[in-house]
């Protein structure tokens, strides 16, 4: 990568929503407002792409334990808050990016206030990951 390419980049961040799995859908307003909102952050190169997710009994897991790989499909009677919806955003600041995802909760707050969610926001990491005995 360039140095000058390092100098534009914004920081990029995953945006998650978690919920009790089967409350139901939202209501059409939420839906209504998401559009507003998504379109003006897409508009403003903060939302980069994202959306809802299919429920657990569609799910696929591999789970590793003790060097062995097993596949383990849903539903999952133990699942009760799930990741629903997911995002990937780029703001100029990890400020930016917190202001960004309160007003996402915030319209959850509005237009669904019988919902109980999540909102979560990680730093995407722009280094490779180093390896514990490196």
């Amino acid at each position: 990568m360039s140095p000058e390419f390092e100098e534009r980049a914004m920081p990029r961040f995953m945006g998650f929503v978690r919920m009790e799995e089967g409350i139901g859908a939202p209501p059409q307003a939420l839906f209504d407002a998401m559009d507003t909102y998504i379109g003006e952050q897409a508009q403003q190169g903060h939302f980069l792409d994202g959306g809802g997710l299919f429920g657990t009994e569609d799910a696929v897991n591999f789970v590793v334990r003790k060097g062995e790989t097993t596949r383990v499909d849903g539903p999952y009677a133990e699942a009760k808050e799930v990741v629903g919806g997911w995002a990937l955003l780029q703001y100029d600041s990890l400020e930016d990016a917190i202001a960004g995802q309160e007003e996402f909760a915030e319209l959850h707050a509005k237009y669904w206030p019988d919902c109980e969610m999540v909102a979560t926001l990680r730093q995407v990491s722009d280094e490779p990951p180093q390896a514990a005995d490196a």
